[in-house]
């Protein structure tokens, strides 16, 4: 009887005790990599390892992923060449190297060394403080709507023949604080010219390159080394600034008609002489025609 109870005790408790979980160790599962069916993968890093004028240089290397019989190889992927080192400013189009507004490109201050490609709706050009050494014909052959051109500041010792030819409706041309020793052919519808600061000699200005600007307002020449007062000046100039040159003389036509004494040059409403090595006292039959004196050493 008592056999018989412990049997039945033991059918009642065995559903309730489960097997034990297995062991961690047990619990991992194996993968077999076959290398048959296995792709190349490529991946890539960037590191930086070379310089250039002192500045670093971004090189990208790929490498390849290689199956072998005892595990994988890296090797190096000779197929992509690394791109080659650019100066800076190389091939940067204009509008993200300068500012471009409104048919106005600023490029001031971006050690440009020549005239940058513009937009052919330009008007303003701006290039301030760079380190531009010549101007040529090519730089603005199909920017016909320039009106203003300001490079002052910059090291140009040079400008090309025929340069501003093309610019019918250039009004404004400053060169100021540069190398040149002479002057380009100048367009005809300038109403201001400013050169101050360079090396201009008299020989460097030929004798009627003001003629025909007949709309010319303000011409200035101050600070070079001119020995005269060039001649044929146009009747539209307002203001004159030849100061601090190395002016010696200057005749009855310079300014005014030796030839006809009612002659009055009305316009004129400054010209300055100081820093010259003439005396005005010298020469009064040359200012007669002027409503004003010019400024400058008369004793």
């Amino acid at each position: 009887m008592k056999t018989l109870q412990s049997t039945l005790l033991l059918f009642l408790f065995v559903p309730l005790i489960k097997p034990a979980p297995p062991s961690q160790q047990d619990s991992r599962t194996i993968y077999d990599y076959g290398t048959d069916n296995f792709e190349e993968s490529l991946f890539s890093r960037d590191y930086e390892d070379k310089s250039l004028d002192g500045k670093s240089i971004k090189e990208k290397e790929t490498m390849i992923i290689i199956p072998d019989e005892k595990g994988f190889q890296l090797q190096k992927d000779e197929s992509i060449k690394p791109l080659s080192p650019k100066k800076e400013n190389d091939e940067m189009p204009t509008c993200l190297l300068c500012v471009c507004l409104s048919g106005s490109v600023y490029c001031e201050e971006v050690d440009i060394d020549a005239v940058p490609p513009l937009p052919k709706e330009s008007a303003y050009l701006y290039a301030r403080f760079n380190k531009i050494k010549k101007l040529t014909a090519k730089d603005f052959a199909d920017i016909p709507n320039l009106r203003r051109l300001d490079f002052t500041g910059n090291l140009i010792e040079d400008i090309e023949d025929g340069t501003f030819s093309k610019l019918s409706l250039l009004e404004e041309l400053t060169l100021a604080e540069n190398q040149l020793l002479k002057l380009p052919v100048l367009p005809p519808k300038l109403t201001l010219f400013n050169a101050k600061y360079n090396k201009i000699k008299s020989r460097g200005i030929k004798a009627n390159a003001f003629k025909k600007l007949n709309n010319l307002s303000f011409l200035y020449l101050d600070h070079n080394a001119l020995e005269s007062v060039p001649l044929n000046l146009p009747e539209s100039l307002r203001v004159i600034h030849l100061q601090f040159n190395n002016i010696t003389s200057i005749t009855d036509d310079t300014f005014c008609k030796a030839n006809d004494t009612s002659y009055i040059r009305d316009r004129i409403e400054e010209i300055r002489l100081e820093g010259n090595p003439i005396i005005l006292g010298k020469h009064p039959n040359s200012f007669i025609c002027l409503k004003r004196l010019p400024v400058g050493s008369y004793i």
